[in-house]
């Protein structure tokens, strides 16, 4: 993707538009990492959907304000607040961090403030599906992978040749299929509480 382009709602809802124009008449939660616009542009689609921040990315740009021999500390530090079972517990979490390390790290306290709304949506779900949803290094992982895949060819006769490629490229993480077993069980209980929690929207979705 254009690195110039991807900045802006109205790129977005161009592109989430088309999108959901493909079939995808509802989505449930969007997980991103603050890209300027995407949030904007995701309700303008989807009014109903929960947007969520990557918190593994939000921990790794808390490393970019601090010294690199408090990262560990401040990883332990902000731990609790990702952990909490609740939201109110996640924000009394937090007003410790900030009391610890507000005064040395002003930016980081900044960064998580903003971050905050869409920080807190996937606290109202368990451990187990907060695994796979507070996170969207499974996603770039398999984009890293096309990516290079596509420079490898650097060009595609037909349009059928690059989705070729592609296929290829994805079939290859997981060329045994052990891979989506597991994740097939993985996502069983996940996919239970989704559809209670969004009232049948994901049972819906399904049919």
């Amino acid at each position: 993707m254009d690195r110039r382009r991807r900045g802006g709602a109205k790129y977005w809802l161009q592109v989430l538009t088309e999108i959901k124009n493909r079939g995808a008449a509802d989505v449930l939660m969007l997980v991103c990492d603050g890209l300027t616009g995407l949030p904007d542009a995701v309700n303008t689609v989807w009014p109903a959907t929960i947007v969520q921040t990557c918190v593994v990315h939000l921990l790794r740009n808390s490393f970019r304000y601090a010294a690199r021999q408090d990262w560990e500390k401040i990883a332990k530090a902000l731990r609790p607040v990702c952990t909490a079972p609740t939201e109110e517990a996640a924000l009394e979490r937090f007003v410790e961090f900030t009391d610890a390390w507000g005064g040395k790290y002003p930016a980081v306290v900044r960064l998580w403030e903003a971050a905050w709304a869409e920080f807190v949506p996937f606290l109202q779900f368990d451990v187990e599906i907060r695994k796979i949803i507070c996170t969207t290094n499974a996603i770039e992982s398999i984009n890293a992978r096309i990516r290079k895949a596509v420079r490898a060819r650097g060009h595609f006769p037909t349009d059928q040749a690059a989705l070729k490629c592609v296929y290829l490229a994805v079939m290859s993480l997981d060329p045994t299929g052990t891979g989506r077993k597991r994740w097939t069980m993985r996502w069983k209980a996940a996919l239970q509480a989704f559809d209670i929690t969004f009232d049948g929207r994901l049972t819906a979705v399904r049919r």
